[in-house]
């Protein structure tokens, strides 16, 4: 056994659904502004720009259906997303076969410390402090290709406390999955284990304390979330 001179940390993982599997977790990728609304509503410009991504931590996935309001923030946001779940990969990957290295997709909500992102923004700097703080990506199980296959169209919706917040559609997205997949593959090594998510519709929104998140994606069920 190896001699680590402290505990390592317990692997990140996410339940695969219908079953007591579990699917490890490597890195988080997530794409911004991937629906040409919420790009406008963010203050910019839909038109097909190139991609960009920034990540989250593995450990900010949290599939317990509870989201404890952050600190140092006072304006923290929804932003529901298709997740994408890798079990292979490689470097300069092909459009063509990019989905071959899909394992599942599932739900996840993108936690938005809003206020200090948009500082951070305005200061020309990265974004972590706004997007990766603790428990900060909500997210259900994984359903397998075998059971879903590839979802490219289907209703994208979340709800807070009963009212529609977020509403639309797979088929809106400006990169699709397998887009994504290569764009990536240009500039990281993917792996088994790797998540995408994959952007959010427009409607974004505060939450407070005490509020119930909703979302659903057609085929890929509801994932309720409680915010403490």
């Amino acid at each position: 056994m190896p001699d680590y001179v402290i505990s390592p940390p317990q692997p990140v993982t996410l339940p695969i659904a219908g079953t007591s599997a579990l699917f490890p977790v490597r890195r988080v990728y997530c794409i911004g502004r991937n629906y040409a609304a919420h790009a406008i509503e963010m203050g910019h410009d839909p038109d097909r720009e190139p991609p960009f991504f920034f990540q989250k931590n593995p450990d900010n996935l949290d599939p317990s259906g509870v989201f404890p309001y952050p600190t140092q923030s006072h304006d923290v946001h929804h932003e529901a997303e298709m997740l994408v779940a890798l079990a292979s990969g490689g470097t300069d990957i092909a459009i063509e076969t990019a989905l071959d290295h899909v394992y599942g997709y599932g739900l996840a909500l993108d936690m938005t410390r809003r206020d200090l992102q948009g500082a951070q923004k305005k200061l020309g700097r990265p974004w972590e402090i706004g997007k990766a703080f603790e428990r900060s990506a909500p997210c259900g199980p994984i359903h397998p290709v075998a059971a879903v296959g590839h979802p490219d169209a289907g209703a994208v919706s979340l709800t807070v406390n009963g009212a529609v917040r977020q509403s639309g559609d797979l088929n809106q997205m400006i990169w699709k999955v397998p887009e994504m997949i290569a764009y990536l593959s240009m500039y990281f090594e993917l792996v088994a284990g790797d998540i995408i998510l994959s952007g959010t519709p427009s409607g974004v929104g505060p939450v407070e304390r005490g509020d119930e998140m909703v979302m659903s994606i057609d085929g890929l069920g509801a994932l309720t979330v409680q915010v403490i």
